[in-house]
């Protein structure tokens, strides 16, 4: 009883950010400058396709090679052109505490609903460093705060202890679980059921979305907007048959998004899928024609040849 209990709360009532956030790409123009009308534009397009907000400057956005300036110049285009339809979550965190605390404060000046904050990459903190950290950037502002988990890139897990610490800041109130684990989704629903947790990797989303997370941040949404917001409202709504239909046929696209890392292969699927959106700053380069292949002829598939 008392699990489910928790489970229905964290999928009806806990809902900080909506249920489809797109990890959007940031579009460059043909000399490699922020392309910030092209990112108003696709802002737009993707709300009218299925997602409820936006997470701008996150991995998928290439935020490693942006500047503070190009950062906030992004979080004022996309607030301009969706900031009332949509949930704008800019990504501030970086390994430097006093540096996202800053943009952070930039991100509620230019009238962003929340912040996203990865963990600390590089140094390695402690969980107690990463409790001091993440707990800063909730003081920064009155923002909501999405702690976005994704070892495989940072090198440090935040446990499930460290998350139910943090959910004690009235602030923080979502996770961005990207570990690829559902034994620890499970664990953090169970021990921090005040947190949020959205998926942080397309094909695990419905398999978490059955042990309580909420919702999804999403590359795949890009390019298959309404498909994932229906799987996830179906799953929402406890349609788990046509939530299952979803994502089989999404997964080819899920997998082959992925082939080469992201936002490679997303970026150059949208460029040749709705208008050009740029390239990717070094050291990122572009995928291969074989892993576009992929992208496209999944994609094609989904939307019935």
């Amino acid at each position: 009883m008392a699990a489910r209990a928790i489970l229905a709360g964290v999928s009806s009532s806990n809902l900080p950010f909506g249920r489809v956030l797109t990890a959007m790409v940031t579009p460059f123009t043909a000399v490699g400058a922020l392309d910030t009308e092209k990112a108003g534009l696709l802002a737009r397009h993707l709300v009218e396709n299925g997602s409820d907000g936006l997470v701008i400057s996150g991995t998928t956005g290439e935020s490693p090679t942006l500047s503070s300036d190009e950062k906030v110049r992004l979080f004022e285009a996309v607030v301009e052109a969706v900031g009332d339809r949509a949930m704008v979550v800019a990504g501030t965190g970086t390994y430097d505490t006093a540096g996202s605390v800053a943009l952070s404060r930039r991100a509620a000046q230019a009238g962003c609903g929340g912040v996203m904050a990865v963990t600390p990459y590089y140094n390695k903190p402690t969980q107690e460093g990463l409790v001091a950290h993440f707990q800063a950037i909730a003081d920064a502002t009155e923002l909501p705060v999405l702690v976005y988990n994704i070892p495989s890139r940072t090198a440090r897990l935040i446990e499930v202890s460290t998350l139910a610490r943090l959910s004690a800041h009235p602030n923080i109130v979502a996770t961005k679980d990207a570990v690829m684990d559902l034994d620890f989704t499970s664990l953090t629903v169970e021990t921090a059921p005040d947190v949020a947790v959205y998926s942080g990797q397309d094909s695990y989303t419905l398999p978490m979305m059955a042990v309580g997370a909420v919702g999804v941040v999403s590359v795949i949404s890009h390019l298959a907007g309404t498909a994932v917001a229906g799987m996830v409202a179906a799953a929402a709504g406890g349609d788990y048959e046509r939530a299952a239909a979803l994502h089989h046929a999404l997964m080819p696209l899920s997998v082959a998004c992925f082939l080469e890392t992201n936002p490679g292969p997303v970026k150059a699927a949208l460029s040749e899928s709705w208008e050009p959106v740029g390239t990717l700053r070094l050291p990122m380069v572009a995928p291969t024609e074989e892993t576009l292949r992929a992208v496209l002829k999944a994609l094609s598939a989904l939307d019935g040849g």
